[in-house]
């Protein structure tokens, strides 16, 4: 490749500046709310138990709707489905931020996650389309900046618009930002539709598969969030996760003889989009089940405040930024196996210090081990993404991109879940027992997301094979979209 083909042409850029400032929306909007629970249940007078359902609610709706995008951007485009959904999300925004009672907010929450379910995947397919496998790996490192601070970051600002404002202020501040996203999309996202299977445009939309998939996975996404909530798992709880499976299940079946489903399951018949979506689907569980663990250790076992907290993850932050600035370039010069072994290993390594965490253990190390997992995360997301995206010709990519986050949203549902559980259950057993025993609860659910991690070197070292042996069927690269 030349020093030109190198470079991301100044259209390419000007698509991914589009794409992040909708993703940062979708995103932080995840993890914003939380922060605002007991604002919410005293000002509008409800019960934590109906607050809880703002969050719950978005969440369902994100997910169900995610399956929905690759079909919606073959037949309409992915500029006017970018444009709608986000025009729909300010407007819901607004909503939410009006909201008189409970229940307004909680159904304005949830037309709100209907309409950011597909901000994120169809800015992927415009930019996989647009990049093409030789630079997949550095459009999708930008990409990832919000993915992995966008969590990190919605609590911090939440907690500054709620202290210094009001909880009206987390929703109203999508609008500015959505404005802008308009605006520059107007101008600068390309008009075409994404190519999909037939040039001509997309077959009828598999709704009996749509109306497997999307319940499906929304139940799995919602009871796992239940399970992490309340720490336990009760057939109650796990009730939901069970119906959604079945129903994942069933879909499953279905798309392997439906000529044109809505997801296209079949991709897993190459070897190396299988161990890239495994990745995907490990790599999400471990950044999201950790990204649950490190701030409450600073909370419950330190005693710092939530703003504290979440300020002491910036070397994380700073950490992911310069990994993934890095590894966008690797991985589209060596492929993105190789890459993500060296995040894992880096993600374990930063993760060490954690799994011997004390109530006295001096800051700087903690903040060390954050800069080194930052880095591993920078390193192992988004290549294990491009990695899956590599593997594709350029009509595969709108069916496969809402499949890669629905096993990216599934991943980091379970990986929290999981968590969650180890550790509500050496919190239990700590008891009143000071915050020494506390702390070693945190310690032993850092092994469990170590465990993880380390599980993910697996399909890492069958991806690497794979690139190395260089499949039949690899893309040819790709021109830009004009």
């Amino acid at each position: 490749m030349s020093a030109a083909d190198d470079r991301l042409s100044p259209e390419i850029i000007r698509v991914a500046v589009v794409v992040v400032i909708g993703a940062v929306m979708s995103i932080i909007d995840t993890s914003i709310v939380n922060v605002a629970l007991e604002s919410l249940t005293n000002d509008l007078h409800a019960p934590l138990s109906t607050i809880q359902w703002v969050a719950s609610g978005y969440l369902l709706a994100l997910a169900s709707v995610i399956p929905l995008t690759g079909w919606a951007a073959e037949r309409f485009g992915p500029r006017r489905v970018w444009m709608t959904m986000v025009s729909a999300f300010v407007a819901t925004s607004a909503l939410c931020g009006a909201a008189w009672s409970a229940e307004s907010l909680i159904a304005f929450r949830v037309l709100q996650g209907l309409a950011g379910g597909m901000i994120m995947p169809v800015g992927m397919i415009t930019l996989a389309q647009a990049a093409g496998p030789q630079r997949i790996g550095r459009v999708m490192s930008v990409v990832g900046v919000p993915m992995l601070l966008g969590p990190v970051l919605g609590p911090v600002l939440g907690g500054l618009l709620v202290t210094h404002l009001s909880w009206r202020w987390i929703f109203f501040v999508n609008l500015p930002i959505g404005i802008v996203g308009l605006a520059l999309a107007a101008r600068m996202l390309p008009s075409a539709r994404a190519e999909g299977r037939q040039a001509g445009g997309p077959e009828r939309l598999d709704w009996r598969g749509l109306l497997l998939l999307s319940p499906g996975v929304a139940l799995v996404v919602f009871g796992l969030s239940e399970v992490s909530t309340h720490g336990s798992m009760s057939f109650t709880r796990l009730l939901p996760v069970l119906a959604g499976a079945g129903l994942v299940t069933a879909f499953t079946l279905r798309a392997w003889r439906t000529p044109a489903p809505v997801v296209d399951v079949r991709l897993f018949e190459d070897r190396g989009f299988a161990a890239a979506g495994v990745l995907v689907f490990l790599v999400g569980a471990a950044l999201f089940g950790s990204l649950l663990l490190l701030p409450l250790y600073f909370q419950i076992g330190r005693g710092l405040s939530p703003l504290d907290a979440g300020l002491l993850m910036a070397p994380q932050g700073l950490g992911a930024a310069l990994g993934m600035n890095r590894a966008g370039r690797l991985t589209d010069r060596i492929g993105g196996g190789p890459v993500v072994l060296a995040g894992l290993l880096a993600l374990m390594l930063g993760t060490v210090a954690f799994t011997q965490v004390r109530a006295d253990t001096p800051y700087w190390v903690l903040e060390a081990s954050l800069f080194v997992r930052g880095i591993g995360l920078g390193y192992t997301m988004m290549p294990a993404m491009a990695a899956a995206y590599s593997t594709l010709e350029r009509w595969q990519v709108p069916r496969a991109t809402p499949m890669l986050n629905v096993v990216q949203r599934v991943g980091g549902s379970l990986g929290t879940a999981v968590l969650a559980v180890v550790l509500q259950h050496q919190l239990a057993q700590a008891g009143n027992r000071g915050p020494g025993a506390v702390a070693n609860g945190f310690g032993h659910a850092y092994w469990w997301a170590m465990g993880i991690t380390a599980v993910a070197v697996i399909p890492a070292l069958v991806l690497a094979r794979v690139q190395r042996s260089g499949p039949a069927g690899a893309p040819a690269p790709v021109p830009t979209v004009g």
